[in-house]
């Protein structure tokens, strides 16, 4: 099973920020 901490939708220049930020504060993501 796979644990994300979020969900983004969409990879456009604002989800690609969101994970970045997301990144950041080591949140494990799907995009």
């Amino acid at each position: 099973m796979i644990e994300t901490d979020i969900c983004i939708v969409g990879a456009g220049p604002v989800g690609l920020f969101a994970v970045f930020e997301a990144g950041l504060l080591k949140m494990r993501c799907h995009l």
